[in-house]
């Protein structure tokens, strides 16, 4: 095995743990402080605090990191889970501009950045559930 035989994760490539930690911890202030964030921060409980654990836990396992999220939560379920919520173009494009915010201020290599943001913007579109 050589070393261009070694894939490494999202999780590596954007710093790990503590970047995962204040990547979320960005993108939850950025929700809680932009106009534009005001209808999803609105489906939010008031205290963030179990949200942002339960997040960080997410992105760490879904970036390659540790498994963290689906020994305590089981599978991701993401649709599922936000079935309840009305999740439009609005809606998407408000959780993306705070996390893309977000990921402008904590991951600092630009290439990973920027295939961060086409997974996880990937992923927001996917969670769109009206139209």
């Amino acid at each position: 095995m050589t070393d261009s035989d070694v894939t490494i994760s999202m999780f590596e490539r954007i710093g790990g743990s503590a970047t995962i930690d204040r990547l979320v911890d960005r993108f939850y202030d950025r929700m809680d402080t932009l106009p534009e964030a005001k209808m999803i921060r609105a489906m939010h409980a008031d205290d963030l605090g179990l949200i942002r654990d339960v997040l960080k836990r997410y992105l760490t396992e879904w970036t390659g990191g540790p498994r963290l999220y689906t020994p305590e939560k089981g599978h991701p379920r993401l649709r599922q889970r936000h079935f309840g919520f009305a999740i439009g173009d609005a809606e998407r494009d408000a959780w993306l501009l705070c996390m893309r915010g977000a990921m402008e201020e904590t991951v600092t290599d630009g290439a990973a950045r920027q295939d961060l943001n086409k997974a996880i913007s990937g992923l927001a579109d996917w969670m769109r559930n009206r139209t």
